[in-house]
């Protein structure tokens, strides 16, 4: 079987790419499996700061591959499903800073896997669409609604319309655009960025965030403070201290 994942570790950063250009990278069972499986040897290698993923060939990902659902019956289309659920859950469990490219064509599921990413940056050109209803089935419900509110969510779903990448930008889909053949050096330079942050600090910003996010600011404020414990026992802040004392300081660099 052809491997639908391709991953590489290097300093610090893991580079994994949807690896079916042939098939614009739509998303499949065996994808599925191996995304999640890359994402756990991800999370278990303790040499990984952050994650760029992308996609081969002229697009990112062209959304669900309906072509393995002829002949299967409604069984197998909820065990696929599941598969798919589990794969978008590794990614945004993972404990280090997913950031997505994205270009050409992202669609359905293409999006489940950009939304599940900590945050996604865009080559001009690059397109957005969520056909899910027009396809006869059910997706994008969840992630999508969070990202850019459920009115929003709810006229891309029912409407099929693509988005191009600047609106993408003002609905928060991504958060940057760049020329095409700016997207690897950009991805590489916001890699490079983040790898330079004591990983600590960072699993635990992920972590109070995302945390944060699903409750009211007082118990936000309780996350935080955990965070801030758990940390203080790590030593990584007396690191961050070493490393701020010893450069130039500027009003804008103070907590």
């Amino acid at each position: 079987m052809d491997e639908r994942i391709r991953l590489d570790i290097a300093d610090g950063i893991a580079r994994l790419r949807l690896a079916r250009a042939a098939a614009r990278n739509a998303v499949d069972l065996p994808l599925c499996l191996e995304l999640r499986a890359a994402f756990e040897e991800i999370d278990a290698d303790e040499s990984v700061r952050v994650v760029l993923m992308s996609g081969e060939g002229p697009v990112f990902c062209a959304g669900a591959d309906l072509k393995e659902r002829v002949g299967k019956d409604a069984s197998w289309v909820r065990r696929r499903r599941v598969a798919s659920f589990a794969a978008y859950a590794a990614i945004e469990a993972c404990r280090r800073p997913v950031v997505a490219l994205v270009h050409g064509a992202v669609v359905g599921s293409g999006g489940e896997i950009t939304l599940a990413a900590d945050f996604a940056i865009a080559a001009e050109g690059t397109t957005f669409r969520f056909p899910e209803p027009h396809w006869g089935t059910i997706g994008a419900t969840q992630r999508l609604p969070r990202a850019i509110g459920p009115r929003r969510a709810k006229e891309l779903l029912f409407t099929n319309r693509p988005l191009d990448a600047a609106e993408a930008r003002e609905l928060g889909l991504v958060v940057r655009v760049v020329p095409s053949e700016e997207l690897t050096e950009v991805g590489l330079e916001t890699a490079r960025s983040i790898a330079k942050a004591p990983p600590g600090a960072i699993a635990l910003t992920k972590r109070a965030v995302d945390l944060g996010g699903e409750t009211d600011l007082d118990r936000g404020i309780r996350i935080e403070m955990a965070a801030i414990e758990q940390n203080l026992d790590t030593g990584d802040w007396r690191a961050g201290l070493d490393r701020f004392r010893g450069r130039s300081t500027t009003p804008e660099e103070t907590e």
